[in-house]
C-alpha cells in the first residue's frame, strides 16, 4: 500500500507539473500574440495627390517629360500652363489639382503616405498655417509664402517634401492635434490630418 501511495503520489506530483507548464506555456503564448498584436505598424492612410497637367505646354516649357502619365490629356482635359497660371491669378485655381482626401481623422501612430499621381512634382509639407507657395505666379493675388515653403527646393527641409511622378512620401510618428499640409508649389493643394 505504501509503494502504492508513493507511486500514486509521484503521478500526481507529474501530472500537476505538465499541467502548471502547458499553462505557463499558453499565458506566455497568449502574452506573445497580444504584444505582437499591438506593437504591429499599423496601416498607413493614404493620400491621393492629382493634378491635369498639359504634356505638350508643360514640357514646352519646362523640359521633357516634366509632365507625363496624364491619363486624361489626350481626351482634352488637361490643363493648359498658361492656364494654370491665368487661374490661380484670378484667385481661382485649377480645382483638378488636390489632395484627396481634403481632410482625415486617424489614431496616434498611424503613418500618411501621400501618392503622386499626378503628372508632375509636388510637395506635401506641414505648415503651421495655409498660405503661399514658394511660386509667386501660382499664389493667390496678394498672398505671401509661408515659411515653411520659403526657398523652394533650395531649402532642405522644402526638398525632402517632393514627391515626384509615381512616387510617395510617408509621414509618420504625427502627434496628436491638427496637422495642416499643403503643395509648396500648386498651394491651394491643401489638406489637414486630425491625429486622435
Amino acid at each position: 500500500m505504501k509503494t502504492l501511495s508513493v507511486t500514486l503520489f509521484a503521478v500526481l506530483f507529474v501530472a500537476t507539473g505538465i499541467a502548471t507548464n502547458a499553462l505557463a506555456q499558453t499565458k506566455t503564448k497568449a502574452a506573445t500574440t497580444k504584444s505582437e498584436s499591438t506593437d504591429a505598424p499599423a496601416t498607413p492612410a493614404q493620400v491621393v495627390v492629382l493634378d491635369e497637367c498639359d504634356p505638350t505646354t508643360f514640357n514646352a516649357a519646362l523640359g521633357p517629360n516634366f509632365c507625363h502619365n496624364v491619363s486624361l490629356a489626350p481626351l482634352g482635359f488637361a490643363t493648359t500652363l498658361s492656364d494654370l497660371f491665368a487661374k490661380a491669378a484670378a484667385g481661382t485655381p485649377d480645382p483638378n489639382w488636390d489632395f484627396e482626401p481634403d481632410q482625415m481623422t486617424i489614431k496616434k501612430g498611424t503613418p500618411v503616405v501621400a501618392v503622386d499621381q499626378g503628372g508632375e512634382p509636388h510637395t506635401f509639407t506641414e505648415v503651421a498655417e495655409f498660405g503661399g507657395g514658394f511660386i509667386p505666379g501660382l499664389n493667390k493675388p496678394g498672398e505671401a509664402s509661408v515659411p515653411e515653403c520659403e526657398g523652394g527646393f533650395a531649402n532642405v527641409a522644402v526638398a525632402k517634401t517632393r514627391i515626384l511622378q509615381g512616387s510617395q512620401l510617408q509621414v509618420s510618428n504625427l502627434s496628436k492635434g491638427k496637422h495642416l499640409f499643403q503643395c509648396c508649389l500648386h498651394p491651394w493643394m491643401r489638406m489637414e490630418v486630425d491625429v486622435k
